[in-house]
């Protein structure tokens, strides 16, 4: 079994289970691979074809149980790109769907992230923890990225910034820094 847990499928760069498999196949480890669906084996278009056609050429074929399609048959290459196609685009409209709600519940004044030093984080909000905040003091042991960190991070001020990356293409994943303000 080959398994990438909270990867996503629309990139197989970081997937290392999936290009483990890959390489196995074209090594000639086995001659078919078992997936439930064609969203479970890439969610992007162009990476389903290139890597079942590949693995085609080594007489490997990819049997998707769910959707019916065998790449070893003559005529499926039409319905997995078919089918692929519409599994990058429920891709990307749950890309969207995320993106709205977290705009909504940052509009709500929810509040996103890790867990701060001195703060609780209690019905969507923070508030001042009066022993975290006096532990904060004494910090024995921090190196000094820890404490630069600290002191660099504006909650601690009391601000609150949130959505400070964007992610513009859910295909890679790369997030981008925004300075200003910017309409999400």
């Amino acid at each position: 079994m080959f398994v990438d847990t909270g990867i996503t499928g629309t990139s197989t760069k970081k997937r290392g289970a999936f290009n483990r498999m890959i390489g196995e196949a074209l090594e000639g480890n086995f001659d078919l691979i078992l997936t439930k669906e064609i969203s479970r084996f890439d969610r992007n278009t162009l990476d389903s074809i290139y890597f079942t056609r590949r693995l085609k050429e080594y007489g490997v074929g990819v049997q998707f149980m769910n959707d019916n399609v065998n790449t070893l048959d003559v005529d499926e290459e039409l319905r997995l790109t078919i089918m692929s196609s519409i599994a990058q685009e429920e891709s990307r409209k749950t890309s969207e769907r995320v993106k709205w709600g977290q705009k909504r519940r940052m509009e709500q004044g929810i509040v996103f992230g890790r867990m701060l030093l001195g703060y609780d984080a209690r019905d969507d909000k923070l508030f001042i923890d009066e022993n975290g905040a006096a532990t904060s003091a004494y910090m024995r042991g921090w190196s000094g990225t820890d404490i630069l960190g600290i002191l660099k991070n504006e909650k601690m001020c009391g601000d609150l910034v949130q959505k400070k990356t964007i992610t513009p293409n859910y295909f890679s994943h790369e997030k981008n820094i925004i300075r200003g303000r910017r309409n999400l």
